[in-house]
């Protein structure tokens, strides 16, 4: 059963070898060779244009919208002499005359916060060897030094007096000044409250 289907397939490819080449490669006959005829040929002549005369065209500027440091062919290249000195050239004006004045500063400072001390300490030395007594007028500082005058005023009466730093203090937080028994009852503050001070000689 296998054998025609062969047979049928050596068949076709013999058939298409037959057909695919009757002849061997290059079996064509090669062309003639002929000669163009010369009478079928007329000569032709170029003339190329000639070139137009060249031409030079200088326009001429507008003097109207010429610059106040315009420079021509001939001008030397440096500042133009038109420039003018600005300063110079303004108008002078009388200025109005200020005289001299003098702002006076407050020198007093407000402490709503200034207390007192010396009950239990009375008889005791201060940190600036001053001996503490009910009746000695005096202020207490963490900063300025022994001896340094304040000048303190009761806003709620007007009393003013000014006294040495005779000690350390105060060692409450947001406090400056600690008044002595003295200052307070002069004044008439010993409470925990508003003060004026300043120091002395300002």
């Amino acid at each position: 059963m296998r054998t025609r289907p062969i047979v049928a397939i050596a068949a076709l490819i013999a058939a298409s070898a037959l057909v695919a080449g009757p002849g061997s490669a290059g079996a064509r006959q090669p062309g003639v060779v002929q000669t163009p005829d010369a009478t079928q040929f007329r000569s032709v002549t170029l003339v190329a244009p000639s070139d137009p005369p060249a031409t030079s065209i200088t326009p001429t500027p507008d003097p109207a919208y010429r610059s106040a440091g315009w420079l021509g062919p001939d001008s030397p290249l440096a500042d133009s002499a038109v420039a003018a000195d600005v300063a110079g050239a303004r108008t002078t004006t009388g200025q109005p005359l200020v005289a001299a004045s003098e702002e006076p500063v407050n020198p007093w400072r407000f402490d709503g916060n200034i207390s007192w001390y010396g009950p239990g300490m009375y008889g005791g030395r201060t940190a600036c060897g001053v001996r503490l007594t009910k009746t000695i007028r005096g202020v207490a500082s963490r900063t300025l030094a022994c001896g340094t005058l304040v000048t303190f005023r009761n806003p709620a009466n007007g009393r003013v007096a000014t006294v040495p730093v005779i000690d350390r203090g105060p060692y409450t937080s947001g406090r400056i000044w600690d008044m002595s028994g003295g200052l307070c009852l002069y004044l008439d503050h010993c409470y925990t409250g508003t003060m004026y001070w300043k120091l002395a000689g300002h």
